[in-house]
């Protein structure tokens, strides 16, 4: 293992944004608490079973682009909406008109609490730059430059794959490989020697069926197991954990 924790053949880092970069999967979390519980207390009355900001958010919708997101998460409940159109106002009883209406929330809770980064990532980050090694963000945010921006984090990044990058090109998201194998594309890198930096089960499993060279797990809500159990080569509660981390990768490495 390298001085960054990362096996020698690893030339390139893909780093997920929410929950690894920023601190904003609590954020999204809040937003879709508050848009599904509005959907189900409207459908179902007072006696609603609400959605689960932990349970729910960690199974159905983080990492998962924001429609997908709205299917899953519905689907679990044994409900199904119509698409309607990227254009849908955000009371549309439609996948795109409940998904718009979360991005309304986070947006506000973004503006009214402000962003802020993860500073282990980001000194890991630097780390990683200093030695020569490619970087990319790869996010199922629509909102990630914005973000990226909010924090002066946008050159930290030689490649980004985002929502927006991801209709554009049709890239199906996390559980998917494709944006993190579009982000080693773009870096002009093969999968098997990039590393892939990820909070969200969805984004484990995407890492894992991609053959990535390594997947990080970032522990930040004490779903160590899970992620392991998703295809975490290691998992660690903050990156900066990784420095000078030596011997043999996995749950059982040193530290």
């Amino acid at each position: 293992m390298t001085e960054l924790g990362l096996p020698e053949e690893i030339v390139a880092c893909l780093f997920d944004l929410d929950g690894v970069v920023t601190k904003t999967a609590v954020v999204h979390a809040a937003a879709w608490k508050e848009t599904f519980d509005a959907f189900l207390r409207e459908r179902d009355g007072a006696d609603y079973r609400p959605f689960d900001a932990v349970a729910d958010y960690d199974e159905y919708v983080d990492g998962r682009p924001r429609a997908d997101g709205v299917r899953t998460f519905l689907a679990s409940r044994g409900i199904e909406l119509p698409e309607g159109t990227p254009d849908d106002p955000p009371d549309a009883p439609t996948v795109n008109g409940v998904g718009n209406r979360k991005n309304q929330l986070v947006l506000e809770k973004i503006r009214t609490e402000g962003v802020e980064a993860y500073d282990g990532t980001l000194r890991y980050i630097a780390a990683v730059r200093a030695a020569g090694l490619r970087t990319a963000i790869v996010s199922s945010s629509a909102n990630t430059v914005d973000v990226l921006r909010s924090i002066d984090a946008e050159g930290l990044f030689d490649v980004r794959i985002d929502g927006v990058v991801a209709r554009e090109r049709g890239l199906p998201g996390k559980p998917h490989p494709d944006t993190f194998l579009a982000a080693a594309r773009d870096l002009g890198v093969e999968a098997a020697r990039a590393t892939v930096f990820e909070d969200a089960l969805a984004g484990m499993d995407a890492g894992r069926s991609g053959r990535f060279g390594y997947v990080v797990g970032v522990d930040r809500v004490g779903q160590k197991d899970a992620l392991y159990a998703h295809g975490a080569d290691v998992v660690v509660e903050d990156l900066a954990e990784l420095l000078a981390r030596r011997g043999p990768a996995g749950q059982g490495g040193a530290a």
